[in-house]
Formats: C-alpha cells, structure tokens, sequence
C-alpha cells in the first residue's frame, strides 16, 4: 500500500454534494482506502476564464494498491461519473481529482507529473493538505521546488466551511 494525497475541487452545480460524492466513490473503489479528509474550503477560481464561480476544495489522504497511472484513470473516472468537462483548460467544473503527491514517488510523463507540478503555487491546496499531513518537512520535499512557508503565508482567500462531510 501507498499513501497519497488527492485533491477535490468543485465550483459547478451542487458543490458540497458533488465533493461528497466524489469522496464516497474513491473511498468505495478497489484498492483505495481514504484515511483522512481535511475540511472543507472555499477559495476564489484562480486563472482560467473570467466570471467563475467559487469552488470548494478539500484534501483526500488515502492509502492505495492502484499503481499512479491506475491512480489517475480512477480519479478521471471518478470526475467523469459526476459530469466533468474537459472543455476549456482551467476552466469551472463539476468535479476535479488531482493527485498530489503518491508517496515519493517522481513522474514526469505528458499525462501525469508527481508530485503535481503547481502544488507550491497553490494554498487552496496546500491548507487543506496541512489538515491531513501535519509533518510540514515531508510537504517541504514533495512541494519543492517552491518555498512552503512562502506560500503558506499568503492564504487570505482560503476560508474554511462549516461544511461537513
């Protein structure tokens, strides 16, 4: 078994409904196991198309048999299941599952980086990993090459929910 982070966002439709049911789908595929999920968070789109909504954003730790590239199909399927468009690159969607970090181990493959590429550059991610992985120097070495405590200092529009899941 592998330990790997998968982030959930969303900003189409029902959201917290939507993040449930994303949760509950991984949580119920063969050979993954969700250990933890931090809150919920809402957080302003960043890049893409102008006049998005906002989306809210959670961290999935799991434990997993699947091997990364098995990883990835499931959380397409997964995004998929719940009406993902792949339409206009960063653009609003119903439901997006990113892996984050798989382990230790580094991908670097036109289909599939890890750990994700822009994982420094993203505090509506970062905040709720820090909820499901407290070891701020094991984040230090996946998130490299950027400056952790950098980002994690600019963090005003993450607001946590009272959302449960």
């Amino acid at each position: 078994m592998q330990t790997a982070y998968l982030a959930l966002g969303s900003n189409l439709g029902d959201r917290l409904h939507i993040l449930r049911g994303g949760r509950s789908a991984l949580h119920d595929a063969d050979g993954v196991r969700v250990e933890a999920a931090s809150a919920i968070y809402e957080t302003e789109p960043v890049g893409g198309p102008a006049g998005q909504g906002p989306y809210l954003n959670a961290v999935l730790r799991v434990e997993t048999s699947l091997s990364p590239r098995q990883l990835l199909a499931l959380c397409q399927q997964v995004e998929e299941r719940f009406g993902r468009q792949r339409d206009t690159r960063w653009g609003a969607r119903t439901l997006d599952v990113d892996i984050l970090v798989y382990g230790d181990v580094v991908v670097q493959a036109p289909d599939l980086v890890l750990p994700h590429p822009r994982l420094h550059e993203r505090p509506f991610v970062l905040v709720p990993l820090l909820d499901v992985e407290a070891d701020p120097a094991r984040l230090a070495q996946a998130v490299a090459p950027g400056p952790l405590s950098a980002t994690l200092c600019c963090t005003a529009g993450v607001r946590r929910t009272s959302f449960e899941w």
